[in-house]
């Protein structure tokens, strides 16, 4: 499980394909303690490491995963934001976040408000049941609150430290992103069926 509060961004070192899956390896943070085997979000993404070194971590995506995610368009420097699971003793900043994506969403607009963001995202429509003003959400593995919504789109807003923190500050008009709607939202949802 993680929070959706990133402590690392890093960029992508080498993207090959095999047999419909795709091998990426991903410059290691100084200060990101990792092993082989452990789970890690890679731009929201629950993802296992296949394999460590002291510069690099290696992890695989299936053809699932390659589907419903951004991972298809990762390439050589592409800056990804990075959170290691939640740990029983720390505090549950952001929201709980399960690492599997959704959909994805295209950022359509971008305005500074101050040293403020708004984004605006749009989604396909049949995730906006999840998705509820003041509600949480998580966008490229980042737990955010919604600021407002519309028939198949919503608005993030962003403190210049996120901006700043993330890989945020590098998104455009265009951009695809991961979306993970809340896991609460998705249960009331199910148990009204």
């Amino acid at each position: 499980m993680f929070t959706g509060i990133i402590r690392n961004t890093a960029k992508v070192n080498t993207v090959s394909r095999k047999k419909g899956s795709i091998f990426i390896t991903i410059d290691k943070p100084k200060n990101l303690r990792i092993k082989k085997g452990d789970s890690v979000a890679v731009n929201g993404i629950c993802s296992t490491i296949t394999g460590v070194n002291l510069k690099t971590f290696r992890v695989e995506y299936m053809p699932e995963t390659i589907k419903k995610t951004t991972v298809g368009n990762f390439r050589k420097g592409t800056v990804v934001n990075i959170e290691r699971p939640v740990q029983p003793s720390e505090f549950l900043d952001g929201h709980i976040v399960q690492g599997h994506i959704d959909t994805t969403g295209e950022v359509i607009s971008i305005k500074s408000t101050g040293r403020s963001r708004i984004i605006k995202v749009r989604v396909p429509l049949r995730f906006m049941n999840f998705i509820v003003p003041q509600g949480s959400i998580a966008v490229d593995g980042v737990s955010i609150t919604v600021a407002a919504v519309g028939r198949n789109w919503f608005k993030i807003s962003l403190v210049d430290y996120t901006v700043r923190n993330t890989h945020f500050g590098i998104l455009r008009n265009g951009s695809i992103v991961n979306i993970e709607t809340d896991i609460i939202a998705k249960y009331v949802q199910r148990l009204k069926i």
